[in-house]
């Protein structure tokens, strides 16, 4: 990963210094270092309700992803009746969702969280829905025979086999965190990465521009890594392996 991202940036140099690319139009990894250097502490304040946000809504679409793929998995007519309205919700451009939740909720944060949540909550809550409908009816069948409640069906068989797809539809969701918020705060807003791009793009400072959406990169990878580390402690059994 490390050889192929220093090729990466050695090519994007190289074709700074030859020339073929107006600086203006694309500027050099070490200018777009310097910017980002100069400009380190205010990118910290913006990253960080940039960050706060994401992480804002993520929590609450992972919340609502568990509580309504285990209802909609218990009752078949919720499950038939909330799954067109589900995929309704991806065939809507975010970049159109943005503007209006803006007018309704004002330019606080409300209106980010809530488009934050629209993007992280179906990935989480189809998996979840996938992996419950996989889960093995022997098994099922074997544990009710021995007693076992609802609620015990689901810890000891159903949530343990959909952990690996609730994190997998959780790192996408993730690396949508940080771009929705993004997203979000072009539109409107005092703070943020997206705030911080429209100002540096409005006074021609691409190099600014491109330490942000480097750094908005940096974010996601780190919001994954971290969700990485979640899965591993909460499925001991596949560290084991």
């Amino acid at each position: 990963m490390f050889l192929t991202l220093a090729a990466i940036l050695l090519v994007w140099q190289l074709v700074c210094m030859s020339g073929l690319v107006p600086g203006f139009m694309l500027p050099s990894p070490v200018r777009v270092s310097q910017a980002l250097a100069a400009d380190f502490p205010l990118l910290m304040r913006h990253s960080r309700r940039t960050l706060l946000q994401a992480l804002a809504g993520l929590t609450l679409a992972a919340m609502a992803a568990f509580i309504l793929s285990i209802a909609m998995d218990i009752n078949r007519f919720l499950k038939e009746s909330l799954s067109p309205i589900l995929l309704l919700t991806q065939t809507i451009p975010t970049i159109a969702l943005a503007p209006l939740l803006i007018l309704w909720m004002g330019y606080g944060m409300a209106p980010k969280i809530t488009l934050v949540f629209l993007v992280c909550f179906f990935p989480m809550t189809i998996g979840l829905l996938g992996a419950f409908a996989q889960t093995d009816i022997d098994t099922i069948r074997l544990l009710k025979s021995m007693g076992a409640s609802r609620w015990q069906t689901y810890r000891y068989i159903k949530l343990p086999q959909a952990l690996p797809a609730f994190f997998s539809g959780l790192k996408v969701s993730g690396s949508y965190s940080i771009i929705g918020a993004v997203i979000a705060e072009w539109l409107g807003g005092d703070a943020g990465l997206g705030v911080y791009m429209i100002r540096v793009r409005r006074s021609y400072s691409f190099d600014r521009m491109f330490a942000a959406i480097l750094l908005t990169s940096a974010l996601s990878i780190v919001l994954i890594k971290l969700i990485a580390l979640i899965e591993k402690e909460a499925m001991p059994w596949r560290r084991e392996k």
